[in-house]
């Protein structure tokens, strides 16, 4: 049984009289992947500090293990220090440092007494005995190994032996929140709090710490946006709300799957219940006045009274929604960049890079950071001049554009004025109606842009690109400053849409949810994949095959090597398209189990109104229907459980 670190018991915070969350408790255990999930401003931040310390709770008790050890990495918090990246890293381990030159010092009196004619053996001995302890608890915490896994880790964050020299003071806000992370991993503590752990990580960099969070010894907490990172850690998910806390098991996709299943069940419930209580207040307004139903009237109305009423479920709260529309259909080729080379200054950064974008395409622009993935769009925009090349775009292209520094706003004016004078014509209901639905509501409307927040301006700014219905969307990474329900309202936004879509992110699972193909920038130029995300990942890891293949040379064995590893990759193919498949299919049985069970409710809750009840033939039509749905719904979900033991097995 795994031992409980911590455990959050019935915490509240309030600010004031306001009330940000309330009746939280949660549990975390050895080895835990936890991730706690919400909207933005529900306190997640806060719940984090009241965790290690940092804030006390209103209400409620935090309770931990004795000595346990926490990490914790703030959001958008960098390493401060004075000394350089590399002798930072070896502050982590002064302990075995001053082990290290403990058993120098012994090793050179061993050394001199075993240089003396007269040696005094006991003593000797006990020289020996102390050497050898040391030694042990040394090589026990890696004492051998600590210097090659600073390495690993500095190396892992993009950081070099070149690098090693630096002040760290020198260095920029990015790379001090690489390095805070980078210590942190070092330190080995008990439990890791991690606060938007991905910010400022470009993909390979990501990949990497997923791999090694995967096998930390000690447990996680973490917060974030990414939801593909926590498809990869997380284990369990806690979601905060102002009122409670919900725990769900598996991945961030487990929970989202069971979340909707649980909001699905309990308005099936409230919905039946608001139905029964409708068909008693009926009774009652109908017969309580009547002396020969009274008696029945009021019995009724003794039920209603005792009745146990259901609340409104939650998790249906107001969100932005939205979607794209175009005024006019582009030409099927929309984009094309010939034998383009990108950078500043004259100074190439990447090249070649070739764009052949036909219409209905959504594609995925990917790449290390400071490869010129921004400046590519731009380049294409003609806001920064290509060095080398060709670009065009095809006939009644046109393009709107977002980009990731927000700066297509006008920083003085009101939300509603922004919007309004590229529309000057739109009446002033239409233009609120508009940004309502972008979640500018009331007096919202009347907020300066300057004193917006990130994901305030975002939502403004796709506003702005929403009300001009270009058939041409470019994206600088669209997904920094919205939170988790924006995202998912932005990626159906674009599924649906009737035109074509260029985006530069590092966020995977938008890229997985909307790409048909993704462009990989390199400094040797361009390289399409016509697939999503996890297509091109798979596509890299056979290329990467294939090149160790190559790279084998002078071994009589290499024919055979190469043949089990083409088979064994072939047979890792096989099984992936396998439970992709088994994925789709899975997925859609689930929702057509949703529409049945829909279906089947709908039509229990007509045969409940009086008016069908009492009517003979419209009964018989509504039992034929029902006994048909259930049917069709038994056979779903038959079909669904063994989809999903196939997909068991195939693991």
């Amino acid at each position: 049984m795994k031992m409980i670190l911590l455990e959050v018991q019935q915490a509240a915070r309030y600010f004031g009289a306001d009330l940000l969350f309330k009746n939280v408790s949660l549990t975390l255990q050895e080895k835990s992947r936890v991730a706690l999930v919400g909207r933005n401003g529900v306190g997640k931040s806060t719940l984090l500090k009241m965790i290690i310390g940092q804030q006390k709770t209103d209400e409620g008790q935090i309770i931990k293990k004795k000595n346990l050890t926490i990490g914790y990495l703030a959001q958008d918090t960098g390493l401060e220090s004075n000394n350089t990246l590399y002798d930072e890293m070896l502050t982590v381990f002064e302990d075995l440092q001053n082990t290290e030159r403990q058993m120098h010092k012994l090793e050179k009196e061993i050394a001199q007494m075993s240089d003396n004619v007269q040696i005094n053996q006991k003593n000797y001995d006990n020289l020996l005995k102390k050497y050898d302890k040391i030694q042990h608890t040394f090589k026990e915490k890696n004492g051998y190994g600590y210097e090659s896994e600073i390495r690993s880790i500095l190396h892992g964050f993009h950081f070099f032996e070149a690098d090693y020299s630096k002040k760290i003071a020198s260095l920029s806000g990015g790379q001090k929140t690489r390095l805070a992370l980078a210590k942190l991993l070092l330190e080995k503590r008990d439990l890791l709090i991690l606060d938007e752990p991905t910010n400022h990580l470009d993909i390979s960099t990501l990949s990497w710490l997923e791999n090694y969070l995967q096998s930390y010894s000690g447990a996680l907490l973490i917060v974030s946006h990414d939801r593909y990172f926590l498809d990869k850690i997380a284990t369990d998910v806690y979601e905060l709300t102002q009122h409670s806390v919900q725990f769900y098991k598996g991945n961030y996709t487990d929970y989202i799957h069971e979340k909707s299943e649980r909001i699905r069940l309990q308005w099936k419930k409230f919905e039946k219940q608001q139905a029964e209580i409708a068909k008693l207040e009926d009774f009652v307004d109908r017969n309580l006045a009547r002396a020969s139903t009274t008696k029945r009237a009021q019995s009724r109305r003794k039920q209603l009274e005792k009745m146990e009423r259901l609340e409104r479920p939650q998790g249906q709260e107001k969100g932005p929604h939205f979607q794209f529309k175009i005024d006019q259909e582009s030409g099927n080729i929309v984009l094309i960049v010939e034998n383009a080379a990108i950078g500043h200054d004259n100074k190439i950064i990447s090249e070649p890079i070739n764009i052949d974008l036909r219409k209905h395409n959504i594609m995925a622009v990917v790449g290390p950071n400071g490869i010129g993935k921004s400046t590519l769009l731009k380049s294409i925009l003609n806001k920064i001049p290509f060095i080398k090349g060709h670009c065009q775009f095809g006939t009644n292209v046109d393009v709107g554009y977002y980009d990731q520094e927000l700066k297509n706003l006008d920083a003085s004016k009101t939300v509603l004025s922004e919007i309004w004078d590229d529309h000057p014509l739109t009446p002033e209901k239409d233009i609120r109606s508009v940004l309502g639905s972008f979640l500018f509501s009331g007096d919202d409307v009347k907020k300066i842009v300057h004193n917006l927040s990130g994901g305030e301006k975002a939502r403004l700014l796709l506003t702005k690109m929403a009300m001009n219905n270009h058939n041409f969307l470019v994206f600088d990474e669209p997904t920094n400053h919205l939170d988790i329900d924006s995202k998912e309202v932005l990626e159906n936004a674009l599924i649906n849409f009737d035109g074509t879509v260029l985006f530069v992110s590092h966020d995977r699972y938008f890229i997985n949810k909307v790409a048909t193909s993704v462009l990989e920038i390199s400094e040797t130029g361009s390289e399409l994949f016509l697939g999503d995300y996890d297509y091109y990942v798979d596509k890299k890891e056979e290329q990467e095959l294939i090149a160790n293949e190559k790279n084998k040379k002078g071994s009589l064995d290499v024919p055979s090597a190469t043949s089990s590893a083409k088979n064994n990759y072939k047979n890792s193919k096989t099984a992936q398209k396998k439970e992709r498949k088994l994925k789709r299919e899975i997925a859609a049985l689930e929702e057509k189990i949703e529409k049945l069970s829909q279906n089947k409710f709908e039509i229990e809750k007509q045969m409940s109104l009086p008016e069908n009840f009492s009517d003979v033939s419209k009964t018989q039509e509504l039992q034929l229907k029902l006994a048909e749905c259930t049917k069709q719904l038994d056979q779903a979900e038959q079909l669904w459980e063994e989809k999903s033991l196939a997909l068991e097995d195939n693991d």
